[in-house]
């Protein structure tokens, strides 16, 4: 959390962190955009500094969003990865998730 504040080229809207992976969801937040690559980068290595560890794998997958129905959709799918890998039932048991800000393509 820390490290997503520092880093404020791009807004973390939902977001579910597991054991193994984080699936987040953002936005850009300054025009023209930073790159996602760099940006990433940069809070990967305040994590990494903060921890003493690096955590997270060099690289990263992501797709565009084209709206808010697909925000919808693909939240679903991400909300239920923690049902899916057997930790808990329900998705709202799940204590490694939330939404920091709300999307502009929000519903």
């Amino acid at each position: 959390m820390d490290a997503w504040a520092k880093a404020t080229h791009w807004s973390i809207g939902r977001y579910v962190l597991m054991p193994d992976h984080l699936h987040l969801f953002c936005a850009p937040a300054i025009h023209p955009p930073e790159s996602l690559t760099h940006w990433v980068a940069y809070w990967k290595r305040l994590v990494a500094q903060a921890t003493g560890q690096r955590l997270w794998q060099k690289n990263f997958w992501d797709t565009q969003l084209r709206g808010h129905e697909s925000y919808a959709l693909k939240w679903e799918y991400v909300r239920n990865n923690p049902v899916r890998a057997g930790l808990v039932t329900r998705t709202e048991d799940w204590p490694y998730q939330g939404e920091l800000n709300l999307l502009r393509w929000h519903e």
